[in-house]
């Protein structure tokens, strides 16, 4: 347990903003699909403390969901107002806050999609997930569940998996952390979300749907027979004009369990056009694989007489568990900067580049910003002036000039390796990993800059290494597919978590990348591009990769996911493109045109 002082405390009251505290309980993971069960908001002053207190359960109206879970009957529930009786006074403790929440897209994204069921936003334009600060902080804990950030920093924790009392948790865990991160000076991962479709305009691919793309609970039936009917599940391409709004058309066809995709494959069920001889690329496809087409009014009628599918768990279209040997864990190398975490500083973008994959070889690990876990810093030319190595100084951390790379022999071995589990992966580097774990989380991490966002993207390839349909492909407007799932954590933090019995079975690899979103700037300009590789969002880092890419590149392939034999590998890729992502998705067979 980490015990806070009296230094700890008044960092903490120059950390504090306008913050209110939340927690959901909910009816499942989905916010388009279930809903929310209980809600706490808790508002703090400057100094962290709470100045009010709200709480509620809520009649949702509908299946409660996961009882062993959080405890919520219906009849429990039942008599409890609905979300339209507490809106307002949620709005009230939200309005002109920064949002705060342990896993806070979870939250976030349930209490949009109530608000927006009654007619309204959420008025919340910024978030700060606890769960991206602590993986900033790094605290030396097993993982970062609430529980476990809680029992660290002495917090008492009552009942979990209650809003009141995980509300009450966080509060004091946040304290901790934003302590924590002063002393370290960590800036707080506070991410925009006042316009959350703001990154889907400009030159980018055309939205066709309300909200991002749900996964279809329904098992692919094949292709529609000739004349109908039509079957929940099957796979739906439109191209050109149609009589109703495209967004609407779309809307309706995934409402009534079709699997609306952006391209047409040999899996397209029907293609949708009022003109089949129009000549764009989707109908030149449907001609190509004899794809069945429907003008709108035909589909219309036949959307009102779709025929039940099968669930994808009853059908068994989720990818089996492999069977066989349980691979070990990787093992950290071994080497003079052997349990070493190093932050290189200065130097011009090759030098760095240089003297990282030389830390790597000495058998050290890299850093690409400063928390609890980096045990030295590397000061090449004009890194001095870096604000951080003041910090460092602060902190006691080693500082060591270019003769570090040299044999390494000139780093200390008195401490203790900070992260004895942790596996430095080295470009092109590939290793098993464990068979008895089924969920894996890649974050990206990289450093911040104000005008430049970067994306990370996934595409679920099959043995052609190309989609099967733009379903497979997940971005920042979709980033949902089976057995995959985008998040975006930070300003500098986005995550793919890849859930591999959920995978679809024609799936052989996943390839993660990372794109530029605007002209003129490159990877040379980002910098190095650090992934670490968990086994799920709220476990500690089993595998870290840093990746630099040269000074021209504005894509980026990051890692591999793909089974061979019985066994899923990774490799760490580094391998860098100066085409935008058009281009890169162009190459694994993503269709973007009508």
């Amino acid at each position: 347990m980490r015990a806070m002082t009296q230094d700890d405390e008044q960092q903490q009251v120059a950390g504090f903003g306008a913050f209110t505290v939340v927690d959901v309980e909910t009816s499942g993971l989905r916010p388009h699909e279930h809903r929310v069960l209980s809600v706490a908001a808790l508002t703090l002053d400057s100094a962290g403390q709470v100045s009010e207190e709200f709480h509620t359960l809520l009649d949702p109206g509908c299946d409660p969901g996961p009882v062993h879970i959080h405890g919520l009957t219906a009849d429990v529930l039942r008599g409890s107002p609905e979300f339209g009786q507490v809106r307002e006074r949620l709005a009230g403790l939200l309005d002109g806050r920064v949002l705060v929440a342990h896993n806070a897209l979870f939250d976030y994204g349930f209490l949009a999609r109530e608000f927006a069921r009654t007619g309204a936003r959420l008025p919340v334009d910024r978030r700060l997930c606890t769960l991206a600060l602590a993986r900033r902080v790094a605290p030396p804990t097993p993982d970062y569940k609430l529980g476990t950030l809680a029992s660290y920093y002495g917090v008492p924790q009552h009942k979990a998996h209650d809003a009141l009392d995980d509300s009450r948790v966080l509060v004091q865990v946040l304290r901790a952390l934003v302590a924590d991160a002063a002393h370290l000076g960590i800036a707080a991962p506070l991410l925009d979300c006042a316009d959350d479709t703001a990154r889907t305009a400009g030159p980018r691919w055309p939205v066709q749907r309300r909200g991002p793309k749900q996964p279809c609970a329904f098992a692919y039936p094949g292709p529609m027979p000739a004349g109908g009917p039509l079957r929940q599940g099957m796979k739906v391409a439109f191209t050109g004009e149609t009589r109703i709004d495209r967004e609407e058309l779309v809307a309706r066809a995934e409402a009534a369990g079709l699997d609306v995709t952006g391209t047409v494959s040999r899996r397209t069920s029907v293609l949708v056009t009022n003109d089949a001889a129009s000549g764009s690329g989707k109908a030149r496809k449907a001609a190509e694989f004899a794809t069945p087409i429907l003008d709108e009014r035909r589909f219309l009628a036949l959307l009102d007489a779709i025929e039940p599918g099968q669930s994808r768990s009853a059908a068994g279209q989720s990818r089996p568990a492999v069977a066989g040997r349980t691979a070990p864990r990787p093992r950290p190398p071994t080497g003079p900067l052997s349990g070493r975490r190093v932050l290189v500083l200065g130097g011009t973008h090759e030098q760095a580049a240089a003297a990282r994959v030389r830390i790597v070889a000495l058998g050290g690990s890299v850093a690409v910003n400063l928390s609890a876990t980096v045990t030295d810093l590397l000061v090449l030319d004009g890194g001095d002036a870096d604000h951080r190595v003041r910090r460092a100084a602060e902190l006691a951390l080693t500082v060591h000039g270019p003769r570090l790379l040299e044999s390494g022999a000139a780093a200390p071995r008195e401490q203790p390796a900070p992260e004895p589990d942790v596996t430095q992966l080295s470009r092109g580097q590939v290793v098993d990993l464990p068979t008895t774990d089924r969920t894996w989380a890649l974050r990206a991490t990289w450093n911040q800059l104000d005008d430049q966002a970067v994306d990370l993207v996934a595409f679920l390839v099959d043995d052609t290494e190309k989609v099967a349909d733009s379903s497979d492909f997940v971005f920042y407007n979709q980033p949902e597919a089976p057995g995959a799932r985008l998040s975006e954590d930070g300003p500098n933090e986005q995550a793919i978590t890849i859930t591999l019995d959920d995978l679809p079975e024609h799936c052989r690899r996943i390839v993660f990348a990372a794109a530029l979103d605007g002209a003129g700037r490159t990877f040379g300009d980002v910098g190095a591009v650090e992934l670490e590789i968990a086994t799920g969002p709220e476990s500690s880092t089993l595998l870290r990769a840093t990746l630099d890419a040269a000074t021209t590149e504005r894509t980026l392939l990051l890692a591999e996911l793909y089974l061979r034999a019985d066994t899923w590998r990774l490799r760490a890729v580094g391998q860098g493109y100066e085409a935008d992502l058009a281009a890169l998705v162009d190459r694994y067979g993503v269709e973007v045109a009508d």
